[in-house]
């Protein structure tokens, strides 16, 4: 299968599950600090796609804004040395925070919750973001 036609099929697949997260009637809850397995979707050009069938990612959600919207921080596995990600250590392991990944999306598409990130790690986060942004 060629490389476009690869992407048509995730495209195609993707606007399915995307489909029922926006149609489905759940409420959910959640907080600042808190690490979520989110479906984030296929995305364009060097945006962070999610994986597996419901198209996932971990986040952690960095600010709440009200009951349905937040913003998130894709996180991920891979270490990464720039200044714009963050290494962490969580339950022994370590991880990166794609600091540059940040954006707003709505409380539908949390999908479970990991857990919550040490508080001093998060605002470390917080800081390393508010730097970015100066």
């Amino acid at each position: 299968m060629e490389k476009a036609e690869m992407w048509l099929t995730r495209f195609i697949a993707w606007a399915r599950i995307k489909t029922k997260i926006h149609l489905a009637e759940r409420e959910i809850y959640f907080r600042e600090g808190e690490i979520w397995w989110t479906s984030l979707g296929v995305n364009i050009g060097h945006e962070q796609d999610g994986k597996n069938e419901y198209f996932e990612r971990p986040v952690l959600i960095l600010k709440k804004f009200g009951r349905y919207t937040l913003w998130a921080v894709p996180l991920s596995s891979r270490l990464k040395y720039s200044p714009y990600y963050f290494q962490y250590t969580y339950h022994g392991r370590n991880y990166s925070a794609l600091l540059t990944q940040l954006r707003l999306i709505s409380s539908k598409r949390l999908l479970r919750k990991v857990g919550v990130i040490d508080v001093m790690v998060f605002r470390a986060i917080k800081e390393k973001i508010k730097k970015l942004l100066q």
